[in-house]
């Protein structure tokens, strides 16, 4: 969603390294592509006004003047000001004192808020919350249905009294949710509304009549970050007519330039609280705005992926594959049943380009990450699941005939395979230095990197002696005036240039070069 932004980011921070300090006019000229950068990407004008601003006047400062690299210092207050657009500090939800806590979600007619009704209350339920949903979109053809099947595939509650399809009344549900949660202990009530148009007074009238009923702990704006230009406006109809604490950005992995995400929180003044970037339920989030800015920065994510990696990876399996790795036998414990496992682990964290999308620098090969074909993970596990476990224990015995039956198997090449096999040795290999703390093979010398210190001895160039004349009678010259000038030397005062007679062992240093000892 951010690609424009991010490619013209970095074609502009491109021009200014490597200078010492930056002119006005260096900072003029890279005000002017970021606003070119961020009217692309759809950012609405005053939010641009506004940004532009602030980083001239910094960038003017004496924290950039004065820095060793101004560039960096360029990049560090682009990526603060972004952070303060997008909303500053990660902001959580409000729980009640006392149960249950109540969401009201709200928005436009198709920015996903059933969908995202199902994935709010499966995020709540992995936190260890009893969420209940509650069908008050009667208008809708289906809505009612549609909310129940999202509820099961999560795992969560519904509360659903009405068919809908224009029949019940939707205040009424809402009111009598609450008794209904209270009874079935159910801590949190997530209340589904009836998509509306900013300009619908009826609709508006009867979100609000619902506001009234149930006294929300926060009314969440659902709004599809895809809209453009017309997001800033629909959200300050949806304040002034109905009020709203929180945004929640959906089908944020989208194609669309994205700039409704980086105006909203600034023009409304509240900030954005969660973000939807897929079309499974697990694919949303809390939303962070520094992790969002050095997304847009090219400076990866790690903190999401880290956590993606906790959730997925059990403590004790990680522990297991280390050890493995880490043995004696240099990591031939390590299987490709282990292999197909790990895989498996990762293929649940979600897509692989998503995933390499969260690493520093991934930005220059964004068109490689985006042409990588997720089924590769598929056939892998299809070519070892064909072989026998003696095979996936030992790949070692895997011959000529081995391989033709399990590509048979497979559905794919010999070579196919052959390649596999040799890449997983390969891994192996790999893994296991890496795991034994000998870092990236290949690498010498380089901590972390391969081998370390002492993996490759240093070779000390020898110092080459005073050539000697090839010519005897000037070579026997050369000696004597050699043995001369010992002499003159040890008459002087030894080779050390102590005054004659002197033992270097009482020699005492003038008072003049004592103050400097």
């Amino acid at each position: 969603m951010f690609d424009t932004l991010s490619d013209r980011r970095s074609a502009t921070f491109k021009n200014l390294r490597g200078k010492g300090r930056l002119s006005e006019a260096d900072i003029d000229a890279t005000a002017r592509e970021i606003r070119i950068a961020l009217l692309e990407a759809d950012v609405a004008l005053p939010v641009v006004r506004a940004f532009i601003a602030n980083v001239k006047e910094r960038a003017r400062s004496a924290e950039v003047s004065q820095a060793l690299n101004p560039a960096q210092q360029v990049v560090k207050i682009v990526n603060e000001e972004l952070v303060s657009i997008l909303g500053g500090e990660t902001r959580r939800l409000r729980f009640a004192k006392t149960a249950p806590t109540v969401i009201m979600l709200a928005g436009l007619q198709g920015a996903g808020k059933t969908t995202l009704a199902g994935k709010l209350g499966l995020w709540l339920k992995g936190q260890g919350h009893s969420p209940l949903l509650v069908a008050c979109d009667l208008q809708r053809p289906n809505a009612v249905n549609q909310l129940s099947v999202v509820a099961e595939r999560a795992g969560v509650a519904v509360y659903a009294p009405e068919p809908g399809n224009g029949v019940g009344d939707p205040v009424q549900v809402a009111k009598d949710s609450i008794e209904f949660a209270k009874a079935k202990v159910h801590d949190i009530v997530i209340v589904d509304t009836a998509g509306r148009l900013g300009i619908d007074q009826e609709l508006m009238r009867q979100a609000a009549d619902i506001r009234d009923a149930v006294s929300p702990d926060e009314i969440l704006f659902v709004v599809d970050a895809m809209i453009g230009q017309d997001a800033v406006n629909t959200a300050e109809s949806f304040r002034d007519g109905v009020g709203f604490d929180g945004v929640v950005l959906s089908k944020l992995d989208g194609d669309a330039r994205g700039g409704a995400a980086l105006s909203i929180a600034h023009v409304t003044g509240k900030q954005i609280m969660f973000a939807s970037n897929g079309e499974k339920l697990e694919d949303f989030d809390a939303f962070h705005p520094d992790r969002m800015a050095s997304r847009i920065l090219d400076m990866g994510d790690l903190l999401t992926l880290i956590e993606q990696a906790e959730k997925t990876f059990s403590q004790e399996e990680a522990a297991k594959m280390a050890s493995k790795l880490q043995s004696s036998k240099g990591g031939k414990d390590f299987t490709l049943d282990d292999f197909l496992a790990q895989m498996e682990q990762v293929r649940k964290m979600g897509s692989i380009s998503k995933l390499l999308g969260m690493l520093p620098g991934m930005g220059q090969i964004k068109d490689q990450i985006n042409n990588i074909d997720e089924r590769d993970i598929d056939r892998t596990a299809a070519i070892i699941k064909s072989m026998t476990p003696k095979e996936r224990a030992e790949p070692t015995i895997i011959n000529g005939s081995r391989r033709a039956r399990i590509a048979k198997g497979a559905g794919v090449e010999v070579s196919v395979v052959k390649s596999l096999v040799e890449r997983f040795f390969e891994a192996r290999k790999m893994m296991s230095k890496m795991a034994q703390g000998g870092g990236m093979p290949g690498m010498p010398g380089m901590p972390g990197m391969g081998g370390g210190p002492g993996r490759q001895k240093k070779q000390v160039k020898q110092a080459k002696g005073k050539r000697k004349s090839g010519n005897p009678m000037k070579r026997k010259a050369e000696e004597q005036a050699a043995a001369a000038r010992r002499e003159q030397a040890a008459q002087n005062g030894g080779a050390l240039g102590l005054p004659a007679g002197q033992d270097a062992k009482n020699f005492e240093l003038p008072d003049e070069f004592k103050k400097f000892m």
